[in-house]
């Protein structure tokens, strides 16, 4: 059986296939889409060579076949501040779909920026990196890969990460609101975060008096942790105060959760409050209001009782 003859392939510098940048390289890429076709997943049509954007020329302004405008900027360089600037500017100005570029080398940084804006924004942007090849002494060819595009996965990391931040954001304002309240005098020396909690000491080690902002429900509780290897010392903790529950209770207008958690090391004396982070906001004084007074009759409540538990130090 004869073995057959496998070329080896080589790479050819960029400049000896196309010289000038606009003049040949943008020139035969217009004629020859096909190419950059094949590998994205969409098919371009109708291109256009140096379309004006305000005061800039776009190197390509092409059509989708499903409609949309897409722009493409060359670069037979390695990918540069500049050109991704171009990029962003020239999708602007056209207002288009999605932006093709084109580069040499693309460095980390840009591809990791291709990434973020792939999630961030709803255009798609493809980062392609272009390589000249030849098999022996056959003509240079082209070799097109696609180094970032977007996908659904993309999208919809960037729709969570939206989310996570639009959240954070409306929980800052959230306990803003709360901290500066003139009856939330426990937690007023509190600096206002992102997370679903803030908390002070009760003033005996590992025991929180601690507010909690979900969507849809809010807390005020005393949380038990001693830390590490206290489980045992918890549990043993909550089960004193659960003997004195009728006491405490007495004093509160509305009865918490005794929640001793046997699956966890933590446990917890938590009252639930309707209403949260997602209310209309003009509901939020309400809610905040009930939330500040469940934490100062649990603060009172609790007073006489904490100093009776027989702990460590």
């Amino acid at each position: 059986m004869t073995t057959p003859q496998i070329g080896k392939l080589q790479r050819v510098p960029l400049r000896e296939v196309w010289r000038h940048e606009a003049k040949d390289f943008t020139q035969w890429l217009q004629d020859n889409m096909d190419v950059l076709n094949s590998v994205l997943d969409i098919t371009l049509v109708n291109v256009e060579r140096e379309q004006a954007a305000g005061s800039f020329s776009i190197d390509l302004v092409a059509e989708e076949e499903g409609g949309g405008t897409v722009i493409i900027e060359n670069q037979l360089e390695k990918s540069d501040h500049d050109h991704l600037g171009k990029v962003i500017t020239y999708l602007t100005a056209m207002s288009a779909r999605a932006a093709v570029w084109i580069v040499s080398e693309p460095r980390p940084e840009h591809v990791a920026a291709i990434v973020w804006l792939n999630e961030s924004t709803s255009a798609d942007f493809y980062l392609v990196k272009v390589e000249a090849v030849r098999i022996g002494d056959s003509p240079a060819a082209p070799l097109l890969t696609v180094i970032v595009g977007p996908s659904a996965e993309t999208k919809s990391v960037g729709v969570q990460k939206k989310e996570r931040a639009e959240r954070y954001d409306i929980r800052r304002q959230w306990w803003v609101r709360l901290v500066a309240r003139p009856d939330a005098k426990l937690h007023a020396h509190i600096t206002p975060g992102q997370y679903s909690w803030i908390s002070i000491s009760s003033g005996i080690r590992g025991m929180l008096l601690i507010y909690t902002v979900g969507q849809n429900e809010s807390t005020a509780e005393l949380y038990i942790d001693r830390g590490k290897d206290a489980d045992n010392e918890n549990k043993a903790i909550f089960d004193q105060l659960y003997a004195m529950r009728e006491d405490i209770e007495r004093n509160l207008s509305s009865k918490p959760s005794w929640e001793r958690l046997d699956d966890r090391r933590a446990s917890r004396i938590r009252i639930r409050i309707k209403g949260g982070y997602r209310s209309p906001e003009e509901q939020w004084d309400s809610i905040q209001g009930e939330m500040v007074k469940a934490m100062n009759e649990l603060d009172e409540a609790l007073k006489p009782a904490l100093k009776k538990l027989k702990i460590g130090n």
